[in-house]
């Protein structure tokens, strides 16, 4: 049994990633924002704290790849 067809679908996805990402960036600048200003100082990042930034981004993600209506 051949992997081919998983990495067809993984090269598609990764070739739509970059517009994506054009099409959602004041989502992945909030969210970059958020982790750095986490990620910064003497405290440890935690987990969730920025799920409603990471959250906005995912769902404008998926806007952006969902194939327009017929």
């Amino acid at each position: 049994m051949s992997g081919r067809g998983v990495w067809l679908r993984t090269r598609a996805r990764f070739r739509r990633f970059p517009a994506a990402l054009a099409a959602c960036g004041d989502q992945a600048a909030a969210y970059g924002g958020c982790v750095a200003a986490a990620a910064a100082g003497p405290a440890e990042l935690r987990r969730d704290s920025c799920l409603e930034e990471f959250r906005a981004l995912r769902e404008c993600f998926a806007r952006a790849v969902r194939p327009p209506p017929c």
